[in-house]
């Protein structure tokens, strides 16, 4: 809404984007009150992923808003282009998820996310724009067919002209009903959808159509056609997706975490090939030998010559209780642990090494055993363990590093035996799938071999 303009603020020597609303428009209450909206809005963020306001006044009757110049391409004009990589859409998916987040810190929803207001500068950086429909907390929690995104700035005068913004309306918003910060989740699930698949989650013949899609429909599902993609990336598509505002993610600081932590993760996975084939199990052992010969050399030398220094530790718990496993994720940043806090029964939790909080994965009377490459992790559920602290009974699940995808869903079993594995060694290959040796309470030392497809 308005025109846009580059300028030049001749007291600092600097350009700047002159934004007005045009006289034809300076006497429409409603555009008005949006460009004043926005104008307040903005100057109440202040964040690298949401564009900067510098000044905001009225000239001869003409409103103008002054914000920072930007450099580079819309979202929409990106995708023009095709599909964004993997690796490059869960970068900008994270930069837009802190945007939002910083926003509803501030107790404001947008309420009009798409790709027409998502800018990608020259040097990468994302920015959300256009904050014109954003309404605090309070003010929203409404009935969302008040001045409504597409139906009531738009005419109506034929199919297809409110398709640019119907696509990325949520169900609430189509049935009239409260909208609060979880609308701009489901919307920004339909954004990161349409970079990595290159078509809309949401799309018929007519706006009503779209919107009875948006009512009933799921999307189409993104693996069949990009089996490159991490299960835990559309894991958290279809988490955003939700048809009940309830089963999406809590906040959007919630899904920047997932995202940061997936980046690295579905990149590596998109490069492995998924095609089981057999090892040559005898020529591995004897490579296997020799390097772990060639590494005890190593260790030994290095010892006599180069004496190690003092190791460092970083803090990574702050809470009092037991931490019972910890292990690395695939990127290398994340930690992932399983702990009792307080007294109450075994969680799990992630930290990233930078920082000083833990996320819940919302996993309560579980031990963790390993972690996969692709980001999965093999847990005990309701461990139970023996006086010298060794696991005894449980059962053995897997679960992505997202935690449960669901309110009320489960983690997915491998086996209901009891007497679980005293130890688990999770090795993912692309060859032979994932090999866990266990020794049961009833049985000797066991490999189990679950095969390739049938991970994720």
């Amino acid at each position: 809404m308005g025109e846009v303009y580059k300028a030049q603020d001749t007291r600092l020597n600097r350009t700047v984007a002159l934004k007005i609303l045009p006289e034809s428009f300076a006497h429409d209450a409603i555009r008005l009150r949006r460009f004043e909206q926005e104008a307040r809005t903005l100057a109440a963020l202040n964040h690298p992923n949401i564009v900067a306001v510098f000044d905001v006044g009225s000239h001869e009757g003409t409103p103008y808003l002054v914000t920072e110049f930007l450099a580079g391409k819309t979202l929409r004009e990106r995708l023009s282009e095709g599909v964004v990589p993997v690796r490059k859409a869960l970068a900008y998916a994270a930069e837009i998820a802190e945007a939002l987040a910083a926003a509803h810190g501030k107790g404001i929803v947008h309420r009009d996310l798409k790709p027409e207001n998502i800018f990608i500068t020259t040097e990468g950086r994302v920015k959300v724009l256009d904050f014109g429909l954003a309404r605090t907390a309070a003010s929203t929690m409404m009935r969302s067919g008040d001045e409504s995104p597409t139906l009531s700035s738009l005419p109506q005068t034929g199919p297809g002209v409110v398709m640019g913004t119907v696509g990325y309306m949520l169900p609430e918003q189509v049935k009239g009903e409260v909208v609060d910060h979880r609308s701009d989740i489901f919307s920004f699930g339909a954004v990161l959808y349409e970079m990595i698949s290159g078509r809309r989650a949401f799309h018929g013949a007519s706006s009503v159509e779209t919107m009875n899609a948006i009512l009933k429909e799921e999307p189409p599902e993104i693996l069949a056609e990009h089996p490159d993609i991490a299960p835990a990336v559309d894991r958290i598509l279809r988490h955003c997706l939700e048809k009940e505002p309830q089963r999406r993610f809590e906040s959007a600081r919630d899904l920047a975490f997932d995202l940061a932590t997936l980046s690295t993760v579905s990149d590596s996975s998109g490069t492995r090939s998924l095609t089981p084939r057999r090892m040559n199990w005898r020529r591995a052992a004897i490579l296997a030998a020799t390097a772990a010969a060639v590494l005890a050399a190593s260790v030994f030398w290095g010892m006599h010559l180069h004496p190690a220094s003092a190791p460092h530790f970083h803090k990574l718990t702050f809470q009092r209780g037991h931490v019972f496993t910890a292990r690395f994720a695939p990127d290398r940043k994340t930690v992932l642990y399983s702990a009792s806090w307080s007294g109450n029964p075994a969680e799990l939790f992630s930290t990233v090494i930078a920082s000083q909080d833990s996320r819940n994965l919302g996993i309560s009377k579980a031990d963790l055993l390993a972690v996969s490459s692709k980001g999965e992790l093999a847990i005990v559920l309701r461990p139970v363990f023996d006086v010298a602290g060794f696991l005894h009974v449980g059962t053995l699940a897997r679960v992505s590093m997202s935690g449960s995808t669901a309110p009320g869903k489960s983690p997915k079993m491998w086996t209901a035996l009891t007497g679980v594995p005293t130890a688990a060694t999770w090795l993912c290959c692309a060859r032979t799938g994932i090999i866990i040796e266990t020794s049961w309470s009833t049985r000797s030392a066991r490999q189990f071999t679950i095969p390739a497809d049938r991970i994720g």
